[in-house]
C-alpha cells in the first residue's frame, strides 16, 4: 500500500509559478484533521485546508481549481477513510 495518492489534473494550474498537472496526497494522520479544523470557519474551508496539508500546498491554490478536478481530490482523501 502506497502512503501518496496521485490525482491527475485534467486542467493544470499555476502554484507558485509552476504548472502544476498532477497534486500527490500523503496519507492523513489525526494532527492534519486538527489543523484544518483550526483553519476553517466552515466545511467546505476545512476540507479545502485539509488537501492542502496532504498536498503540500497552500490552500488558494486549490481556489484555482476546476470543479471536477477538485472533486477527484475529494474522493481521494474519502479513500484515506
Amino acid at each position: 500500500m502506497s502512503d501518496r495518492t496521485i490525482v491527475e489534473l485534467k486542467y493544470p494550474v499555476e502554484i507558485d509559478g509552476a504548472q502544476v498537472s498532477v497534486l500527490k496526497l500523503r496519507r492523513p494522520k489525526v494532527r492534519d484533521n486538527l489543523a484544518a479544523e483550526k483553519m476553517g470557519a466552515t466545511n467546505a474551508d476545512r476540507e479545502i485546508a485539509l488537501i492542502a496539508l496532504l498536498a503540500d500546498v497552500a490552500p488558494s491554490a486549490l481556489h484555482e481549481l476546476d470543479m471536477g478536478d477538485y472533486a477527484a481530490l475529494q474522493k481521494a482523501v474519502a479513500g484515506f477513510f
